[in-house]
């Protein structure tokens, strides 16, 4: 019995440490050690921009977190557009204008990205009424 209890302990550790190393790997960032910039306020500057930008390829990932060749280029396009002193606005404006209001993971609110934000509580409230309307006809009955 006791034997049992210690191999079903044993394997919710080997589980709970191999979910925590995963999720620490998978917080890990990407950014490599020569992108990173000397001046540590411009540098906290570009993380913080890069945190914003959707990588293109993996698409559920910023840049800051992806490995993607095309995600290394955009930060190290940031990188250089700090250093030639454009303002965070200017940057993120480069950026949609070039690649579209989707390369924002928190895209702004206007004309073009109105269905994207108003969407989801158009949905919600579909949803609400058929459960209504569901539980209506099931009283019924």
């Amino acid at each position: 019995m006791k034997n049992k209890i210690f191999k079903i302990i044993r394997f919710f550790c080997i589980l709970i440490s191999l979910f925590i190393l995963i999720h620490i790997i998978n917080y890990s960032y990407a950014v490599n050690p020569d992108e990173i910039l000397p001046n540590k306020k411009n540098e906290l500057r570009a993380r913080n921009i890069s945190k914003n930008i959707r990588c293109l390829v993996c698409q559920n990932q910023s840049i800051d977190e992806s490995n993607a060749p095309l995600a290394k280029d955009l930060r190290s396009l940031i990188r250089e557009k700090i250093k030639i002193g454009e303002t965070d606005k200017d940057i993120y404006k480069f950026l949609s204008d070039r690649y579209g209001d989707f390369i924002l993971l928190k895209p702004g609110f206007k004309l073009e990205t109105f269905a994207l934000w108003l969407l989801p509580f158009i949905f919600l409230l579909i949803g609400i009424y058929v459960v209504y309307q569901h539980n209506k006809k099931s009283k019924k009955i």
